[in-house]
């Protein structure tokens, strides 16, 4: 049977060309992404430091899609609200990063944006069990946040898919998304794992032209079953 989730492609910015950025954003969307993703790093919950309000706020303004704010940083819950005011759509913050990660959630939601949990390579579901009733969508890391070509971590699908069955065994409205080292290749299997949000980054920036990257991802998608 073929499975009817809506399975959306998210061109991550870290790896575009960010002296055209306009241009680049343009032309994903040529190729259908649905959502514009962001990473936020702050040079000490991970290392690298990359983007902050000003970009994002800027991004929001250039773009009709709607923009995912992923938060790589110390203390999410004291600028995950400004993210919304700046004008993201998605706020996602790391579990690892957050001790109040439910007031977080509560704050995005009221700024009115979606809430989403993000989740390191390393760290088990069980940590995001209990923030599913809060959250909107849960954002799997492939790779180990940080920095953008890095190889995808296989045991990342049983992660998906057992997510996916704790999503679903709940009868909980969120979604799926993966972040690390997707592309061509993979995608048929990371969707059919579970996951419906997409993030790549050089496969679609690396790329000869990013509208017919992003087109060949879409593609590449509808072999799953």
């Amino acid at each position: 049977m073929v499975n009817t989730r809506t399975i959306d492609i998210a061109p991550s910015i870290l790896s575009s060309d960010f002296s055209r950025l306009g241009q680049e954003i343009e032309a994903v969307e040529r190729g259908g992404a649905a959502i514009i993703h962001v990473d936020v790093m702050d040079g000490h919950f991970v290392p690298n430091i990359t983007i902050g309000l000003p970009v994002v706020k800027s991004i929001s303004r250039t773009t009709k899609l709607p923009v995912d704010a992923h938060l790589m940083i110390s203390e999410p819950g004291r600028y995950a609200a400004q993210f919304v005011a700046a004008g993201a759509k998605m706020v996602s913050v790391h579990v690892e990063a957050d001790v109040h990660l439910h007031r977080t959630l509560a704050s995005i939601k009221a700024a009115g944006g979606e809430a989403g949990v993000a989740i390191n390579p390393a760290t088990p579901i069980v940590a995001v069990e209990e923030a599913l009733d809060f959250a909107d969508y849960v954002l799997v890391m492939s790779v180990n946040p940080g920095f953008g070509g890095q190889q995808f971590i296989p045991t990342s699908l049983d992660k998906v898919r057992r997510l996916r069955r704790m999503i679903d065994e709940r009868g909980l409205n969120v979604r799926i998304e993966i972040d690390g080292g997707i592309d061509r290749t993979n995608i048929a299997e990371v969707v059919a794992a579970g996951a419906e949000i997409i993030v790549a980054g050089s496969a679609i920036f690396g790329a000869p032209d990013p509208q017919v990257a992003v087109r060949d991802l879409r593609e590449a998608t509808v072999e799953w079953v």
